[in-house]
């Protein structure tokens, strides 16, 4: 089975024209200035010292800003920095996120023609309500077409959500993951919501016009989410943004649902819907729940709160990985 790695360059946004709401570029990536040449190799060796696996696929990844936003020439120069590694087989390909508005036939041409290989749209949400209220500055309709000109053009594609936008609810997230799934998405990401210090929703949050999901409620909207991703097919990359240094500080973070195991919540929240009707259904003291290797951490649950919860039943309850589970299911012994 060959190991994914993905190295990160990340590249700020240049002169955007766009203002969303929940969005401070530098904040949120942790990185203010534009990557000179030197420093993308310097990253790029630096991490491919590090991977022991020989059986790997390893990718660039051109992140933190829209990358077709940014002038032609600075993307040609970034994506022949990464050439090289490509044609002596050490890198496989190349990985970018953009906007949806921001892809065409030319720009998917050149991208084709520089061993680019995955595209990620910030989608955030199929819901013009939402789009519109958080200032997107795109429908609903152009992430589907740029979609479609994506597939078509053989990249793979993802499409990257957030849950807990102004004007999202229940209902409009799971549509929201219903329509990526449609559009054909090989990856996606689920991010909930947060309030970063001087943006648009920080002011808003301030005058009480904008209120962040909960820890709990954003774990409970995304252990809906996430099971209609995996029935599907789509791999899903990251469940929970990738606190920075400042958010985990707390110096940039204001309010919000941001946990560094946010991941482990939601699938302690699902293997506790799973392992409920067990209290009901057995009688015996000591009980012994086979999972498969995998799940073992998440069934037992993020600080064992799963354990403690059927431990109010039964005198005993061991967790056995078995190899002979693939699903996310369980046999009791």
């Amino acid at each position: 089975m060959l190991k994914h790695y993905t190295i990160p360059i990340f590249t700020p946004e240049l002169a955007c024209p766009f203002q969303c709401v929940f969005c401070n570029q530098e904040k949120i990536s942790g990185h203010q200035n534009i990557p000179s040449k030197a420093e993308i190799i310097k990253t790029i060796e630096d991490h491919l010292s590090t991977f022991k696996v020989s059986k790997r696929v390893v990718e660039v990844g051109f992140f933190g800003g829209s990358f077709t936003g940014i002038p032609i020439d600075l993307q040609r120069m970034y994506l022949e920095i990464v050439e090289p590694y490509i044609n002596s087989n050490r890198i496989q390909g190349i990985r970018l996120s953009t906007r949806p508005d921001y892809i065409n036939d030319e720009i998917l041409m050149m991208l084709k023609a520089s061993h680019v290989t995955t595209i990620e749209l910030g989608a955030q949400s199929f819901n013009d309500v939402v789009l519109k209220q958080t200032r997107r500055g795109h429908t609903a309709q152009q992430i589907e077409d740029a979609s479609l000109a994506i597939k078509k053009y053989g990249f793979n594609l993802g499409l990257q959500m957030m849950v807990g936008l102004p004007g999202d609810t229940l209902e409009r997230a799971i549509s929201t993951a219903q329509k990526i799934i449609e559009a054909g998405a090989d990856c996606t990401r689920i991010y909930p919501a947060v309030v970063i210090k001087d943006t648009i929703m920080h002011k808003w949050y301030n005058d009480g016009i904008y209120k962040p999901l909960s820890l709990e409620q954003a774990v409970n909207w995304t252990k809906q989410i996430l099971p209609l991703f995996e029935n599907a097919g789509v791999n899903v990359i990251r469940v929970g943004l990738h606190p920075s240094e400042g958010l985990v500080l707390g110096e940039e973070l204001i309010d919000g649902p941001l946990h560094s195991s946010f991941k482990e919540l939601v699938l302690t929240e699902i293997w506790a819907d799973l392992l409920l009707p067990i209290i009901n259904k057995n009688n015996t003291k000591s009980i012994e729940i086979h999972v498969p290797l995998k799940e073992l951490n998440y069934a037992i649950g993020y600080k064992s709160v799963n354990k403690t919860m059927l431990l109010q039943k039964f005198k005993s309850v061991k967790f056995i990985p078995d190899v002979g589970i693939n699903t996310r299911d369980f046999v009791i012994k």
